[in-house]
């Protein structure tokens, strides 16, 4: 049994070196600490009543604004009843002001209302360093990209007979040889992507877009590999479905990370079938739904950290390196929507996503 410790709340939120604001269910400051106040510049008398817009303005670690979207970490709380944690956060309404956080977010229900208290720690003092290793990991690469293009370039010249006749083994032996070195090429350009972003060099170019031909593409470029799996692979997407406003080369990356995995953790005779609905007013919900092995509860709370790779036995034999997960909820986070996933082991997954509709935005922009 635990002892019992007196405590003070008021004491605790004026000594502490984290940030702590509580907010409630109507988006107001309701309360900080001296920390807060010193970490967005601004007095406690200031921020009281505020709407958190004015004071918070939460961005994720691409500089997009959440307020407003399915991706604000007070709607995520407040609509889930479960804490938060670690959320990487940048607060601040103004540029020179703004401060890049590390942020955990608790639900609280009283008589009155319904709040969440953020608490926040400053994570300038491992800016510095990240940004030392995130330009290391780019330059190296960067260099690696060069020669793996051309040594990919040249063996297809191989395989296309330029350099004299091959026999069929050494067709074949060539063939595993360019599946390898395109794999590394996928590394690398993902390691890039995420380097890139990283340091803030990500930005998305939406424009209207059908999500129907946009699917059926991806479906056409994935069809050999479920073939091959010996996986049915099909959409459900109705021609009434309205336009998006996406970046459609990124999306069609989101689409096709999911239904790879999808394949690839799906027995033969299985299906993946890529459906969609409306979510709200703003937003529609795309869904990869598989037949799979599903997903180990101990490996659901990492399932979108880095270079993540599960113990299950299935992983080793399907390989991967734990990028295209949180590449995909990168894309996603970048359009404003959010990402999740339901997962039954030996049934089947299903990871659902939310993006804009098109509303005439390109004509506001």
């Amino acid at each position: 049994m635990l002892a019992h410790v007196p405590f003070d709340m008021q004491a605790f939120m004026r000594l502490t070196p984290d940030a702590i604001f509580i907010l409630d269910e109507h988006f107001l400051v309701r309360d900080l600490n001296p920390t807060a106040e010193k970490t967005l510049h601004c007095s406690r008398t200031d921020a009281l009543g505020k709407r958190c817009t004015e004071v918070l303005r939460c961005k994720n670690m691409n500089h997009m604004e959440l307020c407003g979207t399915s991706s604000c970490p007070l709607m995520r709380v407040l609509q889930e009843q479960r804490a938060l944690p670690n959320e990487e956060l940048i607060f601040g309404t103004e540029v020179a002001a703004q401060c890049e956080v590390s942020t955990s977010v608790t639900p609280l229900l009283n008589e009155e209302t319904r709040l969440a208290v953020f608490t926040a720690r400053d994570l300038s003092a491992l800016k510095v360093a990240n940004q030392v290793r995130a330009n290391f990991v780019s330059m190296v690469s960067h260099e690696l990209r060069t020669p793996l293009n051309s040594v990919h370039g040249f063996i297809e010249l191989l395989l296309q007979g330029h350099m004299g006749a091959l026999t069929e083994e050494q067709h074949l032996y060539l063939g595993y040889t360019q599946e390898g070195v395109q794999q590394l090429i996928s590394i690398v350009e993902d390691i890039l992507f995420m380097t890139r972003s990283d340091l803030g060099q990500f930005e998305i170019k939406p424009q209207k877009v059908h999500l129907r031909a946009l699917v059926s593409q991806v479906i056409q470029s994935l069809q050999p590999q479920a073939i091959k799996a010996s996986v049915i692979l099909c959409h459900n997407i109705s021609p009434e479905t309205p336009p998006l406003y996406i970046d459609p080369q990124r999306i069609k990356q989101v689409l096709n990370n999911l239904v790879t995995n999808a394949i690839k953790f799906t027995p033969p005779g299985g299906t993946v079938t890529i459906t969609t609905r409306k979510h709200d007013d703003r937003f529609q919900m795309i869904s990869v739904i598989d037949t799979g092995y599903g997903i180990p509860p101990e490996d659901r709370p990492h399932v979108f950290e880095r270079f993540y790779q599960s113990n299950h036995s299935q992983q080793s034999k399907m390989g991967g390196y734990g990028l295209g997960l949180p590449i995909a909820k990168l894309i996603v986070e970048q359009h404003g929507g959010a990402i999740s996933f339901d997962s039954v082991v030996d049934k089947g997954t299903t990871f659902y996503f939310t993006v804009p509709i098109y509303k005439g935005q390109d004509a506001e922009a």
